[in-house]
């Protein structure tokens, strides 16, 4: 099994900000902007919060509730109304689709999302970012692909529910393509009864990449099991070795800046396919 690192949501310069961090430990990654969009940040109801007032509050521009938003990955049901049939999907395209083409990700692969977060709150005012507090890199959601469909290949009649979604107002594109989630989480030795993609309901330390104190974001502590040993093909945009450095209990990487899929496969690295299985069971 691959397992995807992806990179998804606001950032500094996919909707100029981080995605909000809630004082519960609620997690909310902002989809990035889409002027070709069909669905508008103020459709998007993510509970019981209007994300539409979350946008304009965290960007300080109140236009930005009728911007278009590109709602990809779409992982939770209650957010937008849904037509029958209706499952959770990612959409990707251009050099990053050929990414994952080239390193063979396809049907069972696993996608665990991450993006740029930064501790919120409400006030009279509206939403704002907490004075002083810094953005950092954390895990928000996940996806197991069911099945892989090119945009172009698609019937037009076929699958009514998936209208709505950016990839099919784009232009025609043959590397644009849709991941489908599989209908149940299944891990190398564990079937569960988890749902093959979802959010997770709290941001917890284990869900957080950034290592405390780092100077930025892109400064990242992982488990010891990613470390790529002599033998070990290490995560892909991460080849460079004098990226890693091992600790006792831990390792630390120096994360591309650049590129939207880490791609591993966890063939190598049983430890990571053992940290996956605590993290999503």
């Amino acid at each position: 099994m691959r397992l995807i690192l992806s990179r998804k949501g606001f950032d500094s310069s996919a909707g100029g900000c981080p995605s909000p961090w809630f004082a519960d430990g609620r997690a909310y990654a902002l989809p990035i902007p889409d002027a070709r969009s069909r669905l508008r940040y103020r459709d998007i109801e993510h509970q019981g919060v209007n994300v539409g007032d979350l946008v304009a509050g965290l960007t300080g521009d109140p236009g930005r509730r009728d911007a278009g938003a590109h709602l990809d990955p779409d992982l939770i049901a209650d957010d937008y109304p849904r037509q029958q049939g209706w499952r959770p999907l990612l959409g990707q395209t251009g050099t990053a689709q050929s990414h994952l083409r080239n390193q063979g990700v396809g049907e069972g692969d696993l996608f665990l999302f991450f993006g740029l977060f930064r501790a919120a709150e409400q006030s009279t005012d509206g939403w704002r970012f907490v004075r002083g507090a810094k953005p950092f890199h954390g895990l928000w959601g996940w996806l197991q692909i069911g099945a892989v469909v090119g945009v172009d290949e698609l019937a037009p009649d076929a699958w009514p529910w998936v209208r709505y979604h950016p990839h099919l107002q784009q232009a025609t594109d043959r590397n644009n393509t849709l991941y489908l989630a599989a209908e149940r989480l299944r891990l190398p030795g564990l079937d569960t009864d988890i749902a093959g993609a979802g959010t997770f309901t709290r941001m917890q330390p284990q869900h957080r990449l950034t290592a405390p104190q780092a100077p930025s974001p892109t400064h990242w502590r992982l488990p010891r099991a990613f470390f790529p040993g002599p033998e070990q093909t290490p995560l892909s945009y991460h080849y460079n070795r004098d990226r890693w450095h091992l600790a006792d209990d831990h390792c630390d990487l120096r994360c591309a800046a650049r590129g939207q899929e880490f791609v591993l496969d966890t063939t190598a690295y049983p430890g990571v396919q053992a940290w996956l299985a605590e993290l999503l069971t």
